[in-house]
């Protein structure tokens, strides 16, 4: 097989030159749609040096040639690999554990798209590898990044119950994989991320209407301190939809990570005399009252790939531990598989 490494034109418009600090020379495997994006934000980032790419397409190396002005060599995925200190894999999810067990097993660091892997057992192989190496693996959950997630994140206490919707078109991209690992699975990891409890039990639904794999499935995952996440995820909607809701003591937390805004929903007792522009309910029984705030806080205009990227450069010059480890890639993995498994009760 023919692979094309690309070096970054030093000519580059909006480039930043950093002769005197270290830069982490990256790879990237996979020129694909999401490919792509991830080699444009890279390049942008003035901590890499990209160094090169990998892609089994002629086709799409020709296109990333006339986009990126930038001229192909020839090489295999061993050459590749000798000439970086860190790889970005962003090939479909098939490949994943492959290409990750070589990068790690030549001494690299590795950015990994979500889902971590094909299988469990696959999954478990590149904890125990990243562990033996002692390598860093971030996971590329991205919505962790939203920064629509992001501002509504230091409102977050002890959640009790959650309901996400994740409801997309359909596009034969990523039908490889269930509805689950292909949409849910970003839910998965942030449910996790926000409640600290073990996963107690999961119920799941789902159905496969236009592929081999459920394209629509809903999951109840319980936890054992008593929280409750619902998550629905479609990929066969007519609309596109990504929304979180959080519900906790006094507050109520709405994320809307497609349209960037999050609005924040709080109740406090009224002492004294209640403010007569204030909305204010009545608890009865003698419970007193309780005034509700509303909150719109900013969210800025970032990109959240180029939000995990980065991160991800300065763990490797810092020598800190990686936002999303490839722990939490696996737990998020784990709970996906449980609510597949759900499925298939559901069928019995």
């Amino acid at each position: 097989m023919r692979y094309l490494l690309f070096s970054r034109p030093a000519h580059r418009k909006g480039a930043v030159h950093m002769a005197n600090q270290r830069r982490i020379r990256i790879g990237v495997l996979g020129a694909g749609h999401l490919g792509r994006i991830h080699l444009q934000q890279l390049l942008e980032i003035p901590e890499y040096q990209v160094v090169g790419f990998h892609d089994p397409d002629p086709a799409r190396c020709e296109v990333i040639q006339q986009e990126f002005g930038v001229a192909p060599v020839n090489g295999g995925p061993e050459a590749l690999l000798a000439m970086v200190d860190a790889v970005d894999i962003v090939t479909p999810t098939l490949f994943h554990h492959d290409l990750a067990t070589k990068a790690l097993e030549h001494g690299l660091d590795v950015f990994i798209e979500k889902p971590l892997a094909n299988t469990m057992d696959e999954a478990r192989a590149l904890v125990a590898l990243a562990e033996r190496t002692g390598k860093r693996v971030q996971v590329g959950h991205v919505e962790r990044f939203n920064p629509a997630f992001q501002a509504a994140r230091p409102y977050l206490a002890n959640p009790m119950f959650i309901e996400t919707h994740r409801l997309a078109q359909f596009n034969p991209r990523g039908t490889d994989v269930s509805v689950v690992l292909d949409l849910m699975i970003h839910d998965i990891d942030i449910v996790l991320s926000v409640v600290n409890s073990p996963v107690k039990e999961v119920h799941a639904s789902g159905v496969a209407v236009v592929s081999d794999t459920p394209d629509i499935a809903n999951a109840r995952i319980a936890f054992e301190n008593g929280c409750v996440a619902n998550l629905t995820a479609s990929r066969i909607s007519l609309k596109n939809m990504r929304k979180s809701r959080f519900f906790q003591r006094d507050a109520y937390i709405a994320v809307d990570m497609l349209t960037k805004s999050t609005e924040i929903v709080r109740m406090r007792a009224v002492e004294g005399e209640p403010d007569p522009f204030a909305v204010t309910i009545d608890l009865g029984n003698g419970k007193g009252s309780r005034e509700i705030s509303f909150e719109k806080p900013e969210v800025p205009t970032i990109n959240a790939i180029r939000e995990e990227l980065r991160p991800f450069a300065m763990s490797l010059l810092n020598g800190t531990p990686v936002v999303v480890p490839i722990t939490d890639g696996a737990a998020a993995m784990e709970t996906a598989h449980k609510v597949l498994a759900g499925m298939q009760l559901q069928k019995a």
